[in-house]
């Protein structure tokens, strides 16, 4: 049996720095970190960026750019017991073998939970080990206030077209990739670049699969943009990571800011990488309310009608439902009044505290409670003229607080001025 060859994503895995390409921010000539690093200075670090960036890849460059010795944990695999028997001998046992500062790589470090990650607070705290802690998660919602505090947290960035070109270029060039047995058609490396999404790793594979499935003499034949349809290759989203939230946010802030393309584009983003089309539906219901509100009334109505014809729908028809959802929301008059109203009045109550309800608005089902003054004095505004009576209906203490300003837009504009209307009615002085 043959043996089994190494995927090509590993087989093109630099050895040294300067093989790595990207981030070029962090480790590229003349940076800071880059002269540390030539003066065999490697402090404690967490390299956080999305799959495919080098994590890994840069860990083992680093440490072996400084000359330090590598150990390696998975916080899928491994958890205190193995850290224990990695750490918890004595120095002089665990350092006769090799003298060298020791680097410890965890990957996946988000995935370790509080008490794991304590564990190998100490090691870090005391010197004895340099840590290189690799992670696709935010570092401040994963990572404990005390580790964080004692390694800097660097930020990779998803590889540009340039990096991932020169990638390609070397995997098709290189002994350990495909040799310079293959050509590719017209357009296919950049189709390769825009389905890849930034991620080498995912690159590198999409390359490798066309290789495999393509049929020809033993060398120097031709990979087709054709083959790269028959992948199937989809869009890269994780519905549970920080890329997901990125995407999320993208699609709300391009509807606040009225750009039904942009909205339309981020909102099939997440289709195209599998999202629930309910919680996108659901999305545009909060949206509707916090960011349209009264300016557009209609906004909600839509938004829900949307989400309950998703939800009996379903994909793929579910999808122009949405598109008409965005594109009206997109388009909609804007106004947060409603909720900046409710979370000051939030605030207010955090603040006062329960305050009394005014005698005259307070429920009187008994003749005890009508004893007591509760409805007393309470005019029932159906019977004055415009069904409006000048009355407090707010506690004492709150009596002159405006929560809700509507905006000087759309629907919202007429309410603004039906409210001015009735001050000046009924002489309110606010």
């Amino acid at each position: 049996m043959a043996p089994i060859t190494p995927p090509l994503a590993d087989r093109m895995r630099p050895g040294t720095l300067d093989g790595v390409v990207g981030q070029e921010h962090l480790f590229g000539p003349g940076t800071p970190l880059r002269r540390a690093l030539d003066n065999s200075q490697l402090r404690s670090v967490i390299l956080w960026g999305p799959p495919g960036t080098g994590k890994t890849t840069l860990a083992r460059a680093l440490v072996a750019h400084v000359g330090y010795r590598l150990e390696a944990l998975s916080a899928v695999l491994d958890g205190v017991k193995e850290l224990k028997a990695l750490l918890d001998r004595p120095p002089g046992l665990l350092d006769a073998a090799d003298p060298r500062p020791l680097a410890l790589f965890v990957d996946e470090i988000h995935r370790w939970n509080k008490a794991q990650q304590d564990a190998l607070l100490p090691h870090v705290e005391s010197g004895r080990v340099v840590l290189l802690g690799a992670t696709t998660e935010n570092p401040a919602f994963h990572l404990i206030p005390a580790l964080r505090s004692r390694a800097e947290v660097l930020t990779l960035r998803a590889l540009d077209v340039p990096a991932l070109r020169a990638l390609l270029t070397r995997a098709l060039d290189s002994e350990a990739g495909l040799a310079g047995r293959w050509t590719l058609e017209d357009g296919l490396l950049d189709a390769i670049i825009r389905a890849s999404d930034g991620d080498a790793r995912r690159a590198l594979g999409v390359l490798e699969r066309l290789a495999d499935r393509t049929d020809g003499p033993a060398c120097n034949f031709e990979l087709r943009c054709e083959t790269l349809a028959s992948l199937g290759v989809s869009i890269l989203h994780d519905r549970d990571g920080d890329a997901h939230y990125d995407v999320v946010s993208a699609f709300i802030k391009s509807m606040r800011g009225s750009d039904p393309h942009a909205s339309v584009y981020w909102m099939a983003r997440l289709i195209a990488g599998g999202e629930d089309p309910m919680f996108i539906a659901r999305r545009m219901v909060i949206f509707a309310s916090e960011d349209i509100g009264n300016a557009e009334p209609r906004a909600i109505g839509v938004a829900i009608d949307v989400m309950e014809g998703v939800s009996k729908i379903g994909m793929p028809e579910a999808r122009i439902l949405l598109a008409q959802a965005c594109t009206f929301l997109a388009t909609a008059p804007k106004s947060n009044a409603s909720y900046k109203a409710i979370n000051s009045a939030i605030a207010e109550v955090e603040r006062s505290g329960a305050l009394p309800v005014p005698l005259h608005l307070r429920n009187a089902p008994t003749g005890l409670h009508k004893a007591q003054g509760n409805a007393a004095g309470y005019q029932y505004p159906h019977d004055f003229p415009d069904h409006i009576v000048d009355a407090q209906y707010l506690p004492d203490d709150l009596v002159s607080v405006r929560f809700y300003e509507p905006a000087e837009i759309a629907n919202e504009k007429t309410i603004r001025e039906r409210l001015a209307w009735w001050d000046k009615r009924l002489c309110r002085t606010r």
